[in-house]
């Protein structure tokens, strides 16, 4: 989700468990890394070609096997989820894939909470920023506003929801570098999953660039043996 108060939604999400750490990673995994020349090879390509087609929303789409078992483990809630806002299940999944993996209580340290990682702010009074189906009613609404804002193009609802819809208005240069990053695995993740495809090469590079330690962090909390 934005992190900009000014950009961000109502997000929340509940567990009764109390572990408030990310584990083995001390930056938030939209902050991975992938190799420099990448980035800056895509930032060019993005100036000179059209950007990715809209893709149309489909609600009955099984989820791709390559999702990791943490977020599989959601995959009964992520299809209902998805149902309730008219969402592909595999945007649904690669968002929380790359936000929490399934750590219903991960907490980024700029304090972004849940499956979706919110900001606090963002919850209603009254409202447990832990509680999954919060954390996905507020966070898919705010998907599903920014899929709407730029017709189904996933690339810029990608950018929304890292870096706020209005900022994902603006050209892809002047957009931070988290948000190049996260669309960079958001958006090939996803791709790789509406194809039908059991291997995603970007979700095995994210996981070895940190993203495994995420991962060890949701199975330890979802009670997922190794």
């Amino acid at each position: 989700m934005p992190r900009n108060v000014a950009s961000t939604p109502h997000i929340s999400s509940s567990s009764p468990r109390t572990n408030t750490s990310w584990g083995c990673l001390s930056l938030p995994v939209s902050w991975l890394l992938p190799p420099f020349s990448v980035l800056f090879a895509g930032l060019l390509m993005s100036l000179f070609l059209p950007t990715a087609p809209p893709t149309s929303p489909s609600t009955n789409r099984d989820l791709a096997s390559f999702f990791t078992p943490e977020v599989q483990y959601w995959a009964t809630d992520i299809r209902r989820w998805s149902a309730e806002h008219g969402l592909d299940p595999n945007l649904v999944a690669t968002v929380m894939q790359i936000e929490s993996c399934g750590n219903p209580r991960a907490v980024s340290p700029a304090g972004a909470i849940g499956l979706f990682q919110v900001m606090p702010y963002h919850f209603a009074a009254g409202e447990n920023p832990y509680h999954p189906d919060t954390n996905a009613r507020r966070g898919l609404a705010y998907l599903s506003t920014a899929l709407q804002t730029h017709r189904h193009n996933t690339r810029l609802a990608l950018a929304a929801y890292n870096g706020g819809i209005a900022g994902s208005q603006r050209s892809e240069i002047a957009w931070p570098a988290e948000t190049r990053r996260y669309v960079y695995w958001g958006e090939q993740i996803y791709q790789d999953a509406r194809a039908g495809k059991t291997y995603s090469a970007r979700l095995n590079e994210w996981l070895s660039r940190g993203g495994n330690g995420l991962c060890a962090a949701a199975a330890a909390q979802l009670g997922i043996l190794p």
